[in-house]
């Protein structure tokens, strides 16, 4: 019997990338996608495209979260506050910071880990690319690793080898090493989004597709996904 893991599972290159590593491990896979009425809901659409291609389509949970773009506060749910296309800047929050995301995605993420007795979740978070978002951190996910045993049942009832852990394997990765991994695992980039603008076409400009055209450049490998631009 295969051992199961929770994806979290956006449709974006991080996450996809997740997905193969978890695959490769010998998981099966429960890949779980929110809606938080962000502006780029095309992630959405591209994350049953991954799910379909691992095959595990009737697993695939998406979950509304709508709230969140109700709350407001970032870019990426309030087209009143414009996307970054600056580059990533290391020392700043940036504006497409969503708040408290990332802890609310792993609480929803545990809940399905625990309904289904999973004992991993693989999210596809970086400290490197993304170090200006305090919910990409090691320290965080460290510390959200405890929380959610001491906040769950299968955490309080559970011997120390079958308790529930968080898997983030690229948080010490930058873009061209994750790429370089999920080329090697033949993970589906061709389905994938990464654009905070959410068309048809990449735009090319934000500070997503500047990492992510980064990221295959390092490795002198063409991006599968059409853009309006690039750089």
């Amino acid at each position: 019997m295969k051992k199961k893991a929770v994806v979290v599972l956006s449709g974006g290159l991080d996450s996809t990338t997740c997905m193969g590593i978890a695959e490769h491990r010998g998981y099966e896979l429960y890949p779980i996608t929110f809606f938080y009425n962000q502006l780029h809901q095309r992630e959405v659409e591209q994350a049953k495209c991954v799910a379909a291609h691992y095959g595990v389509s009737q697993s695939h949970k998406i979950v509304d979260l709508s709230y969140l773009g109700q709350l407001g506060g970032s870019a990426l749910t309030d087209s009143t506050i414009q996307v970054p296309t600056t580059g990533v800047n290391e020392d700043e929050i940036p504006a497409t910071y969503v708040p408290a995301r990332n802890l609310i995605f792993l609480s929803m993420a545990t809940a399905y880990a625990e309904v289904i007795s999973a004992k991993k979740i693989f999210v596809g978070v970086s400290a490197v690319d993304y170090s200006g978002y305090p919910d990409c951190r090691p320290e965080f996910i460290q510390s959200m690793s405890e929380t959610i045993n001491l906040a769950t049942k299968m955490g309080v009832t559970s011997g120390s080898e079958d308790r529930l852990s968080i898997e983030a394997p690229l948080i010490h990765l930058n873009k061209g090493e994750t790429v370089k991994w999920g080329l090697e695992l033949e993970v589906p980039y061709h389905l994938t989004t990464s654009c905070y603008q959410g068309s048809e076409e990449a735009c090319g400009v934000c500070d997503s597709c500047l990492l992510r055209l980064k990221g295959f450049t390092e490795n002198d490998a063409t991006d599968p996904i059409p853009y309006a631009q690039k750089s």
